[in-house]
């Protein structure tokens, strides 16, 4: 797994410090959407289906910064919408590289090249290209011709300046695990730094609902790619090894949804990063007072088939600290990539799901609408 020593140290760090205070619930990394907004319209992405008046907010770098503070993870993940459409993006990113925090800005590229010289490079700081797969897979993906070629012509500029660059790629139900692994081997040989690798997850407003994976085809799927790349150790894949060994179906787990939260324009989304059923205005909120116990696979139905990264890494993660051996041994030989696969969790308690977005953007969008209204009344009385 080609994680930097800083990177684990500093990680490995902060994880011993949380178990020795005897801390249940920690977050792990901050995953931050300073805006919805995107140029590109992906099929399969839930996170653009608000009305214009919310797609047009930005978290301004005041309030990203004092969410970094207040959250305290060691990693800073940057995410949306597109980031690079938030004018002040580079401001937050020397925000959290200046709090000796890693910063991850997670793009499609297209406005990298225009954007770079505004970014320095830093040990504390990784440009994470999205790229969900090889040329033909990655447009349709993204639902849009010649992104791909874009993408790749980026990293290689992001590489040349001196940046660590790595890729995110999610694979879906229609996924060719031949094509897929030929993909992560052509990353490989182009230098990247490192790789992301996780299932599709089922946005509940996402257009194309078709092609999502669900528990036993993710197991399938991944089994099938890492076979043809020495379990995983023919690539320079950045993730917890024990995530990919759960990928393949070799362990379960239950899902940290607290590993890594989401701040957004909205505030604090509950419970998680994929799934926003609610949003408190602090993250102290966000810990206190969600109800863990009523998310996560075998407790809700729209959890039933997630596998993502957001959920489970942390778990992974975790679990190296406490069981160290079983990460040198999938580090050293690899994902078990046949055989019986664990036991899943069962879903016959889970409760039935509560479709939300709709009643959540319209109170969202009325409490936006009556705070624009006092500070323009106060701004009018101050004059």
């Amino acid at each position: 797994m080609s994680i930097p020593f800083r990177y684990v140290a500093k990680v490995g760090a902060y994880l011993i410090r949380q178990q020795l205070l005897g801390r249940k619930r920690y977050p792990l990394v901050l995953m931050m959407e300073p805006l919805f907004r995107c140029n590109l319209a992906c099929a399969g992405c839930g996170k653009i289906d608000y009305p214009d008046p919310i797609l047009n907010k930005r978290l301004s770098v005041a309030d990203a910064l004092a969410s970094v503070d207040e959250c305290g993870a060691p990693v800073v993940v940057i995410a949306g919408g597109e980031p690079l459409l938030h004018k002040d993006l580079a401001e937050i990113v020397e925000g959290v590289i200046a709090r000796k925090k890693f910063a991850i800005v997670c793009t499609n590229a297209l406005l990298l090249a225009k954007k770079i010289d505004q970014f320095k490079p830093s040990p504390y700081f990784t440009w994470s290209i999205h790229l969900d797969g090889d040329k033909e897979m990655h447009d349709h993906a993204v639902s849009q011709e010649g992104v791909y070629e874009r993408a790749i012509e980026a990293v290689k500029l992001a590489k040349s300046k001196g940046f660590r660059v790595t890729t995110n790629s999610t694979f879906f139900s229609n996924t060719d695990p031949v094509r897929a692994a030929a993909f992560l081997d052509e990353l490989t040989k182009i230098g990247i730094d490192g790789m992301t690798v996780s299932p599709g997850y089922a946005y509940e407003r996402a257009p194309d609902q078709g092609h999502f994976l669900n528990r036993g085809k993710t197991k399938e799927l991944f089994r099938a790619i890492l076979k043809r790349g020495k379990g995983g150790k023919a690539w320079a894949l950045q993730q917890s090894g024990l995530f990919i060994d759960f990928l393949a179906g070799n362990v379960s787990y239950h899902c940290t949804p607290w590993g890594m939260p989401l701040r957004t324009v909205f505030g604090w989304q509950r419970p998680c990063y994929l799934l926003g059923e609610g949003y408190v205005p602090t993250f102290k909120q966000l810990m206190e007072e969600t109800n863990w116990d009523a998310y996560g696979v075998g407790n809700y139905e729209k959890c039933a088939d997630c596998m993502v990264h957001s959920g489970f890494e942390a778990t992974a993660v975790e679990d190296s600290v406490r069981r160290p051996w079983r990460a040198l041994k999938v580090a050293l030989f690899g994902v078990k990539t046949d055989g019986p696969m664990a036991p899943d969790i069962s879903l016959d308690k889970q409760r039935p799901a509560e479709y939300v977005f709709d009643a959540n953007v319209a109170t969202l969008s009325q409490t936006r609408e009556h705070e624009a209204k006092q500070r323009a009344n106060q701004t009018s009385t101050a004059a």
